[in-house]
């Protein structure tokens, strides 16, 4: 990344954060993945029960292998055959990590879903909710955070995971209602009510989409 541009990111993130301390969320600032490793792990006590619904921030930066392999309960859907029971025991976890499809200057943090299993515990049911955003994912205001999210994640992830929809082949989103589509449950979370649950890692990097 150019370094004129990691010095914006840095100053920007600060903006952001003040946006989610107004919100009753708390922000901070990770320089680079590893530093945003560091501090998700020192938020996460050992012996805490973690999952999440899918984000490839935090598979990105290695918090994931890091749980795995720590003194952690990490319930993986993944390697869960009844992946029903793996999304009802995220809304009892200490910790539900998620990233976020995006997020705006004065702290809003926008994401759409298909199941709705991970804009669900993300609203309510987890002790706390743990994000980790890429800076590429900052925008200017709710309009332009609801315009990435439908035209670069949910474009990008209905490609990864091979949908037919109509945004798989155009490569922007069409509105459409495909049985395909992901854009089913869209969640802007503006402010919360719990003190302490929402925390957000901003990362001075391109993570996820």
């Amino acid at each position: 990344m150019n370094e004129n541009v990691r010095k914006r990111n840095a100053l920007l993130a600060q903006t952001v954060i003040k946006g989610l301390q107004s919100r009753n969320m708390t922000g901070y600032y990770a320089e680079t993945r590893e530093d945003a490793l560091a501090l998700a792990l020192s938020l996460i006590p050992e012996g805490s029960t973690a999952t999440m619904g899918g984000g490839m921030s935090v598979h990105e930066i290695g918090l994931v292998k890091a749980l795995k392999e720590g003194n952690y309960n990490f319930i993986d859907r993944d390697e869960m055959e009844d992946k029903r029971a793996a999304m009802l025991a995220a809304y009892d976890a200490d910790f539900f990590l998620a990233s976020a499809n995006a997020i705006t200057q004065d702290g809003v943090i926008v994401n759409i879903d298909g199941n709705a299993n991970r804009v669900s515990a993300i609203a309510n049911g987890p002790k706390k909710v743990l994000f980790i955003v890429g800076m590429n994912k900052v925008c200017s205001d709710v309009d332009g955070a609801m315009k990435r999210a439908r035209n670069v994640a949910a474009t990008t992830n209905a490609q990864r995971f091979g949908l037919s929809t109509p945004c798989a082949k155009t490569g922007t989103c069409m509105n459409c209602k495909s049985p395909d589509t992901i854009c089913c449950q869209f969640l802007i979370t503006r402010f919360s009510r719990h003190t302490d649950r929402i925390h957000v890692i901003l990362v001075n990097d391109n993570l996820g989409f």
